[in-house]
């Protein structure tokens, strides 16, 4: 099939380095988002996400008139929905005594419903959001064959999810593999025949469910060896092991690879994923739904630690370092780390945050530092929350001389224990057996 315009729906950390690939590759693209600070954003020239080299690509896609932006769908050859599927903060259900989390899938029905005026025979519609299994089949398909058009005989519908890295979407999103999932073969084929465009990965056809499946196995099992991983550091802890070292010694083992603990995990996927197989088969998700309990708790178990290391956390002076949910980048959905500052400011404590990729950030009811010397220079406390790599070059020499504090509490493996240390740090470690928050 040949595409000369499609509509991308969502702009947000995938839909628009999406749009501004295939807008670089000649084709006529529509952006839509229904955020109208997104648009005007981006109708001035600039951007609202940070990821490297993307700022070029959509400029020069908007100068060259390829990418256009709105905030309603248009006409086109194909539609590609990329809107968030966040969980729902205030509704659950349960099984067995499991409470679990229920998928906001709202996003996607509005997006999908913006469709209906504009499908005509021989579309394509992709979704690209991560969503719960049969999504395709039993939420898309039905809205959009309100328009009397059938999916996989008057138009193409398939599911093709993004597998990219914040910090690499750009080169991933071309080299990386691509899953497409058709309700049809032929579906598949037509969503081959359009990532085809820029993809040079290998392109794997297949159906729409094994497709969402694909996906959700991948985030599920990261997060179920995070977990392990967070589990090791609890373990550490208490038998006086430093988790770190018993890492690496146990990833000498040419078929052990250990993750690192921390504080917990975030993002749009890896925290959120695993819900939907817990949702949509709660009485098969056993493993999958403590892995995620262990991990949404890691952030209460940090702070205990910490206020270990403290012994009180009422009015002390804390800088937390990081705020995004991972390294290098300045996503903060979902992230441990402002999980953490609540609960450190719940407790008593007086937090200011840095988060070098968002200095601007605005988060209800916590104080974000414009620099870093704002943050600690009042501190009596330094917590590494996030391995920015910003962060794992500071020179504590450096740092001693800005900063009255003269406790450094390390999350994340961040810092060289010795060299602060000999800079007048007492230093802890999480899953440290040399460190003061280690269980007594």
């Amino acid at each position: 099939m040949k595409f000369n315009k499609i509509c991308v729906l969502g702009l947000g950390y995938i839909g628009l380095p999406t749009a501004a690939t295939f807008a670089a590759h000649g084709i006529k693209v529509t952006g839509v988002d229904v955020n109208p600070l997104v648009i005007q954003t981006l109708k001035r020239g600039e951007l609202h996400i940070h990821e490297p080299g993307l700022r070029q690509v959509v400029e020069q896609a908007l100068q060259s008139g390829n990418l256009t932006v709105s905030s309603q769908p248009e006409e086109a050859d194909a539609f590609l929905i990329a809107v968030p599927t966040p969980f729902y903060e205030d509704k659950f259900a349960e099984y067995e005594g499991r409470r679990y989390k229920l998928a906001d899938m709202s996003a996607v029905i509005a997006a999908t419903k913006a469709i209906l005026p504009h499908l005509r025979k021989g579309n394509l519609v992709i979704l690209e959001s991560t969503s719960p299994p049969r999504t395709t089949l039993d939420l898309v398909r039905p809205i959009l064959e309100r328009s009397t058009l059938k999916a996989g005989s008057d138009f193409y519908l398939c599911y093709s999810p993004e597998r990219v890295l914040p910090g690499q979407i750009l080169r991933e999103l071309v080299e990386n593999a691509r899953v497409i999932g058709g309700v049809t073969p032929e579906s598949a084929r037509a969503g081959h025949d359009l990532y085809a465009t820029f993809v040079k990965g290998q392109i794997v056809e297949t159906d729409a469910t094994t497709s969402e499946m694909v996906k959700l196995m991948e985030n599920t099992t990261r997060d179920v060896n995070i977990a392990i991983a967070n589990e090791f550091a609890r373990l550490a802890e208490k038998f006086g092991v430093d988790v770190w070292e018993a890492i690496r010694l146990a990833n000498l083992h040419p078929r052990i690879d250990i993750l690192n603990p921390g504080p917990g995990v975030g993002g749009h996927c890896i925290s959120v994923d695993p819900w939907f197989f817990v949702e949509t088969a709660p009485e098969l998700t056993p493993l999958i739904y403590n892995a995620r309990k262990v991990n949404d708790e890691q952030p209460r178990f940090v702070v205990s630690r910490v206020q270990e290391a403290l012994g009180s956390l009422k009015d002390r002076r804390v800088a937390a370092l990081g705020l995004a949910y991972k390294p290098d980048v300045d996503d903060l959905r979902e992230s441990p780390a402002v999980e953490v500052v609540h609960l450190l400011q719940e407790q008593g404590a007086k937090v200011k945050a840095w988060e070098p990729f968002k200095p601007h950030a605005v988060l209800k009811g916590i104080h974000i530092s414009q620099t870093l010397e704002d943050a600690i220079w009042q501190a009596d406390t330094l917590l590494l929350l996030v391995r920015h790599a910003e962060f794992t070059r500071f020179d504590p020499v450096e740092i001693v001389a800005k900063t009255p504090a003269r406790i450094a509490i390390d999350t994340v493996n961040g810092w060289d224990r010795d060299a602060w240390q000999r800079a007048g740090f007492q230093v802890h470690r999480l899953g440290d057996k040399k460190s003061s928050i280690a269980s007594r």
